[in-house]
């Protein structure tokens, strides 16, 4: 599938992205804005990035790769050319790296004064940690979230990179990046959008800290209401190992759990806190009487509140997820389809995933008016790679 500007669908098509290649979340932020119709072509380092999937690195889809050396004047001249005619620009990296290479936001507003430039962090642009290394679990764990994540009691469990990465981290970005080209549109000029995962995870974890403020919520795992301490918002195993999710908390949900289970006339009053852990026994031993499938059939389309832990290989074959369509085969991998949904402005997949960094130079680079593209590859300030 070859590029060309345009090819893109959905309510953002012919915003123009410029995106300095990183990791984790400014990728993902990225795929979600080329997701939604974005032009955004994607600026890496010779080589490519650590980590990099190639043709199945689903973060990367929806645009092309252009491989610069940016350690060369010249390739830092291209990006500029680039940011010239872009509305947004997108930067992963430590603070006060992109003004050493020569594109920071007072050099890029100096040739474009309404560029969003948007810049994603994991401790932010300034504060006393701001220069260290980090990941993820680091960037929830002094923000209070982490502590508070699992149903193990003496240890805290992390759900991989999704809660900092992705949900405070790249979702944050894209708000600020689309919050800023709206204002922009009244204004006439750009901004710089600092997002960082420590800010984002904190926001995103508002209601913790309003049960917190509300008293009554106990700073421990396993222990409150959503948390695994209620019996009716757990987990719970199966005759063939497989697991339930139950989440019955309003009460007519919860009378219908207690009745399709067949424990209706020997549940112990939920309300009565003595009783819980005898509640919580008898949900428990109720669910390994049958299989996974067995209870998806008695609890499936009700309100009970009750669904099945599927596997990522599973869930494509799951009847709503199926009926829905929320995962496709394009170019030959399952994945999913862009969100959320437009009653207008459709959103579909575009571009696979570069099988390499620069596969795109060449094509890319000429369709957003770079002049001799070619005297670049010669010179290695670009390189493009056959594939």
């Amino acid at each position: 599938m070859t590029y060309a500007l345009g090819q893109g669908t959905g309510p953002l098509q012919g915003l123009k992205v410029v995106e300095i290649a990183g990791i984790g979340p400014s990728p993902h932020a990225c795929m979600i804005l080329a997701d939604l119709g974005a032009d955004v072509i994607r600026v890496e380092r010779p080589g490519g990035q650590m980590l990099a999937g190639g043709s199945h690195d689903l973060l990367n889809r929806g645009r092309p790769s252009v491989a610069l050396n940016l350690k060369d004047p010249e390739a830092v001249a291209t990006v500029l050319e680039l940011v010239a005619d872009a509305d947004v620009l997108v930067e992963g990296m430590r603070p006060g790296v992109a003004e050493r290479l020569g594109f920071g936001p007072e050099v890029c507003h100096e040739r474009n004064p309404r560029l969003v430039y948007g810049r994603m962090t994991g401790w932010g642009q300034d504060g006393p940690w701001s220069q260290a290394a980090g990941h993820d679990m680091n960037y929830i764990a002094i923000t209070g979230t982490l502590h508070g994540l699992g149903q193990v009691k003496d240890k805290p469990q992390f759900p991989a990179n999704l809660v900092g990465d992705f949900g405070g981290g790249s979702t944050y970005l894209v708000i600020g990046i689309l919050a800023a080209l709206l204002e922009a549109k009244v204004s006439g000029q750009g901004q710089v959008v600092d997002a960082a995962i420590v800010d984002g995870t904190a926001n995103l974890n508002a209601m913790t800290a309003a049960f917190l403020a509300g008293g009554g919520f106990k700073e421990e795992r396993a222990a409150n209401l959503l948390d695994g301490g209620a019996p009716y918002y757990d987990i719970y195993e199966t005759a063939d190992g497989e697991h339930m999710s139950v989440g019955a908390l309003e009460p007519q949900f919860y009378d219908l759990f207690v009745e399709l289970l067949g424990i209706k006339d020997t549940a112990p009053d939920r309300w009565d806190l003595e009783k819980t852990g005898e509640l919580r026994e008898l949900i428990a031993t109720t669910f390994l009487t049958k299989s996974r499938d067995e209870w998806c059939a008695i609890f499936d389309g009700t309100d009970a509140c009750v669904a099945p832990i599927l596997k990522m290989s599973e869930a494509a074959e799951h009847p709503h997820i199926k009926a829905r369509e929320i995962f496709v085969d394009h170019e030959g991998v399952t994945q999913p389809q862009p969100a959320p949904r437009f009653s207008r402005t459709g959103a579909t997949l575009s571009l696979p995933p570069a099988a390499g960094a620069g596969q795109h130079t060449r094509e890319a680079l000429a369709a957003w008016g770079i002049a001799d593209v070619d005297g670049l590859v010669e010179r290695g300030v670009a390189v493009q790679i056959d594939v």
